[in-house]
């Protein structure tokens, strides 16, 4: 089987590991401190925070923005489903704009008609490891006196005219889930130059403390680990590796998949480093989940991301939360990811191509 995710765990981030579990200190401590640092360096921030998840710390990062009930924060619907729920853990409301068709972000051309009154935040996703269009984002939040926040989930490294994923907004949170471009097994990061938000983004995640057993907020335990920070400082070494491997891998399939009928590469934007956390195709005509079948047929991995725009979830049908965003609708219908991993070889890479060549001929026609 030719998975369409594989975490690279080397014997460094396993001995790594083995002297933090050794030296008796395995919660929050020495090592997550260090990676917050390199982190913040690598994204080009002043601060960075680590946290229990990707998902943690979207909660956080719009807490210590002062989110709050009633207030609204416009993003995508088509996205994993954390984005939007962040946004009601705070009590707030999330509103839903359309996507650009070609490359699944929010469409700024979109947004100045979502704002109201209650409308205090942004939040644009970096889909699939390629930036939003952040210039014409952030006009519109200077216009209205907003706040952005970037989740910034499967975009390490990424890279918005020469300035990294992470650092174009007001905060921003990274996933270190094992499927994205770099893991701790379970984490996640703010990074901000805001030294107000870092601060309060560290008391939220121990408990509302400023100091040891001094309360002064409602905080949370959404602190990481030193075994997570262990294991992350070495796969950030290797990120830009593992996303040069993703670069070149899908540099392979576009330039064969462009000779085939009846699929649409990742469309690559101007002036923007694509890091491929997914490589998604487009299949039309009602035909995606066919192809979908056959790659399994074939033992080749795949993924749908996403089945279903947030508003459609039960969820908040429930909730009364509605959209009405034609693109990403028909996004959903047609969206098929496939392997990319950096733990692909040339024959992994010619199956794939002798696959999709085959369901062309076969059931795209």
């Amino acid at each position: 089987m030719i998975s369409i995710a594989q975490p690279l765990i080397s014997d460094q981030e396993i001995e790594e590991v083995v002297k933090v579990l050794k030296s008796g200190f395995i919660a929050q401590g020495p090592k997550v401190a260090e990676f917050e640092e390199k982190f913040a360096e690598y994204i080009g921030t002043e601060y960075a925070v680590a946290t229990s998840s990707g998902t943690t710390a979207l909660h956080l990062a719009l807490l210590s923005l002062g989110l709050k009930k009633h207030d609204e924060v416009i993003t995508t619907p088509f996205s994993f489903a954390a984005t939007a729920n962040s946004i009601l853990y705070t009590g707030a409301k999330p509103v839903f704009v359309d996507i650009n068709p070609q490359t699944y972000n929010l469409d700024p051309y979109k947004i100045e008609e979502a704002i109201t009154e209650k409308t205090k935040a942004i939040m644009p996703v970096h889909l699939y490891g390629q930036p939003a269009e952040m210039d014409s984002i952030n006009q519109i939040a200077e216009k209205y006196d907003l706040k952005i926040i970037e989740d910034a989930a499967q975009a390490h490294g990424a890279i918005y005219k020469d300035r990294m994923a992470g650092s174009l907004g007001d905060i921003a949170c990274f996933s270190f889930y094992p499927t994205k471009n770099m893991t701790t097994s379970e984490g996640g990061m703010i990074t901000t130059n805001n030294s107000k938000l870092a601060d309060t983004a560290r008391i939220l995640r121990a408990h509302g403390e400023t100091e040891r057993y001094t309360h002064t907020i409602l905080g949370y335990n959404f602190r990481m680990t030193d075994i997570a920070a262990a294991i992350g400082l070495v796969q950030l070494k290797r990120l830009n590796n593992f996303n040069n491997s993703r670069i070149k891998n899908a540099k392979y399939l576009t330039t064969h998949i462009n000779e085939i009928c009846g699929i649409t590469p990742p469309f690559v934007a101007d002036q923007v480093k694509h890091v491929f956390h997914q490589y998604t195709i487009k299949v039309e005509n009602g035909k995606r989940d066919k192809l979908k079948d056959y790659l399994t047929e074939r033992e080749i991995g795949t993924g749908i991301h996403y089945p279903k725009t947030i508003y459609n979830q039960i969820l908040y049908q429930n909730l009364g939360i509605k959209g009405n965003c034609i693109q990403a609708d028909k996004a959903a219908n047609e969206v098929l990811s496939i392997p990319v991993h950096p733990g692909l070889n040339t024959d992994d890479l010619k199956e794939i191509i002798a696959a999709l060549k085959e369901a062309s001929e076969k059931i795209l026609k």
